[in-house]
């Protein structure tokens, strides 16, 4: 059976995890997944990131979940995760309306033609394109 929004699965599963307390999340790979997880690493939202071959066809994306403070008082990174743009409804920004993220705490990463960057980085190469998720 086919999923149909993958990227959303992915947050989903990385919202549970945290709220869990778990300290990795696996999800099926794909290059976008691989991409937006890139971000989350460079962004300092998770510690690490593994692709893993299983022989197979399929390979899973192994995250580490980033946590501070000791081990009774530890508390994520990632306090929230949205999804903006979905199969059902796609969300579009032009180069100059890219959104900012609780007045720029969070992150919004972007499929744009360059490639899947941050909201900031897109505004400073002056692109638009898909919002995919706010990340805070």
């Amino acid at each position: 059976m086919s999923m149909s929004d993958p990227v959303g699965d992915m947050l989903n599963r990385i919202r549970t995890a945290v709220m869990a307390g778990h300290l990795s999340a696996s999800v099926p790979s794909s290059k976008l997944k691989t991409a937006i997880a890139r971000i989350l690493h460079d962004e300092g939202y998770i510690e690490s990131f593994d692709v893993v071959e299983d022989g197979g066809v399929h390979s899973t994306l192994e995250l580490s979940i980033r946590y501070v403070g000791e081990r009774r008082k530890r508390r994520p990174i990632i306090s929230g995760i949205k999804r903006v743009s979905r199969p059902g409804r796609r969300v579009y920004a032009a180069r100059r309306k890219i959104p900012r993220v609780l007045s720029g705490l969070g992150i919004a990463i972007m499929s744009t033609p360059k490639g899947v960057m941050t909201g900031r980085r897109a505004r400073r190469l002056g692109v638009g394109g898909e919002v995919l998720c706010h990340v805070w």
